[in-house]
Formats: structure tokens, sequence, C-alpha cells
């Protein structure tokens, strides 16, 4: 896997001097931890946050040969402790923008899905209420096609812009993206980075209310101020993931920092000094747990990401 850096790099090349002059900031080492919502996780190799659309279309264009990831608000990503080799990137400020076109929201993929909620409320558009139980930013919901109460992200869609891994724009209609339960069918190297989504005009009191009850619902369920990545398994054909957990006598199960939530079978907390390895073990022990009571396999829904063991340290000045 790390040959390709042996190859490129040596002791006088890091790879940070060997991207192109790009106008954002660009940092070696850079701690990941604090940008995911279980605090867990190594560094990156080299951390680039494009200062706007054309400084990302450059750096594809121009990138040097090493491995690139992609990372949105965290929510529901599980980086291991190892960290990241190569180039991650993240979209910054400048893809956090929504713009209210008559019953259209633009977007960039940056945005926060509660502020789209919000916005697309005071717009008096309907449709886009249940973005507000997801957490994140909106590329990360179009990859995940995450979704609540009977509405998925795709639902939403008109039309999505996004690179791919040489910089080519592509910009497709929602008839030309196959979403699935919780994916899409995209290129995973692909890099959403705006989305034009179409609501529905409503009186904004009535989705105002809609709003609130899928906040309370959401409260009365669900972990609250904890570290969790929300839904850690997909939900099998006709049957809730929570439930088979439960039945496994996985609720509360801990190891490390990591536990399952007594108040949602299907949410993992940071009790506080977890790592990536405690939450990949604990899924992995209730993976086997629900296998052994159920005969069913649960499919991870958190995306997970990185190496185990930090092997990049040695690739130039650290």
């Amino acid at each position: 896997m790390f040959s390709i850096f042996r190859r490129f790099f040596s002791n006088e090349s890091t790879l940070k001097q060997l991207m192109p002059a790009v106008r954002g900031e660009v940092v070696e080492n850079a701690p990941l931890n604090k940008m995911t919502w279980l605090g867990v996780g190594g560094p990156a190799e080299v951390l680039f946050t494009p200062q706007d659309v054309d400084d990302l279309e450059y750096f594809l264009t121009n990138r040097p040969k090493a491995l690139t990831t992609v990372i949105g608000g965290g929510s529901n990503l599980l980086i291991r402790d190892g960290g990241i080799p190569g180039i991650v990137i993240h979209l910054g400020k400048s893809f956090n923008f929504i713009k209210i076109q008559e019953d259209r929201l633009v977007c960039g993929t940056g945005t926060k899905n509660m502020e789209i909620a919000k916005a697309a409320m005071e717009a008096g558009l309907s449709g886009f209420e249940f973005l507000c139980s997801i957490p994140g930013t909106l590329g990360g919901a179009i990859r995940m096609n995450s979704g609540a109460h009977g509405r998925c992200t795709g639902d939403t869609l008109e039309q999505l812009t996004a690179f791919d891994s040489m910089g080519k724009k592509v910009v497709l209609q929602r008839s030309e993206i196959p979403f699935d339960y919780r994916t899409n069918a995209l290129p995973n190297n692909w890099i959403f980075t705006q989305a034009v989504l179409k609501g529905t005009p409503d009186n904004k009191e009535n989705i105002q209310k809609r709003m609130t009850e899928y906040k309370q619902m959401r409260e009365k369920s669900q972990p609250s101020g904890v570290k969790t990545a929300g839904s850690m398994f997909k939900n099998p054909i006709g049957l809730k993931a929570w439930q088979l957990i439960e039945k496994a006598g996985c609720r509360g199960l801990k190891i490390g920092g990591a536990m399952v939530s007594e108040k949602h079978c299907n949410f993992f907390i940071n009790t506080g000094k977890a790592t990536a390895q405690d939450f990949e073990v604990l899924g992995e022990t209730v993976q086997k747990r629900v296998y052994e009571t159920s005969e069913i396999m649960l499919e991870w829904e958190v995306r997970r990401i990185g190496v185990k063991t930090k092997r990049f340290s040695s690739f130039g000045g650290r």
C-alpha cells in the first residue's frame, strides 16, 4: 500500500514540497481527531484546504502522485489511529453557502445540513425538514444518501456538480445518479462541490412545526451531548439494527473508552479517552454477537478510513 510513497518520496522531498502552488492552506502531519464527531484518529500526512473551487480544480489537475482522501464534517467518519497517508482534502468556508432561487436551493457541499433546513424554512420551502436530524454537511449526506423520517437526501437533489480525480468538472442531473439505501454508485474519488436542491412551497409555521417535532423525537430516542457518529450500522432490509444489537445483549457493552449507547444501541459513544481501535473492535464484537444470535452480519454505516499503525512519519521532515 505504501510502496507508492517509497517510490516518489525521499528524506529530501516531503509530500508537502511536491504539492502544486495552491492558494489554500497546506499543513503537514495535521491532527484530524478534532475534525470528527467521535473525536478519535491519527493525523493526515498532508491536509489541504482549498481557498475556492478554482484552487481545488488547479490542485486536482496538478496534484502529485499520492493517495487523496476527502473528508467533510466528520459526523459519519471513523479515522483510524495511524492516520491517513497522502493528501487529505477538507472543503472549507468557500464551499459553505446557500442561495435561494425560487423553489430551489443552490448549496455548497460544505454547508451544514441543519443550516440548509433552516434556510429552507425561512424561504417557505418544504421537503428539507428531515435534514435537521442529519448531522454533518451536505457533501457527506449526498455521498451516504443520508435520511430520516421517510426521506433521503437523494429525494431533494436536482443537480450535482463534482470533480473527478483528474480535475474534470462533471455536472449530473438527479436521473443520472444511482442512489440506494445509504449510498450512491458514483466513484468514491469524486469530490462534490455544489448541489441544487428542489423544495415545495409551504407555510413557514408548518415547516417549523415539523422540524420541532423531528428534533424532539431525536432528543428522546438518541444520545445527545456526547461524542458519537450517529448510526454505526445500516439497517438490514426489513429490520432495525438497534433491535438486533439489543437482542445480542450488547446494550452498554464497553471496550476501552468506546461504549454502545444505553439509550440507542446503534449509537457508539466516546466516554472520554477512546481510540479508533476501541471503536473498531467494539463494532466487530457487536457484529460477531449479532451474527451468533440472529445469523445476520451487520454492515458498517460509519465510514472507516486510514491505517491502524502510523507508517508515514519517516517521509521527510516532521
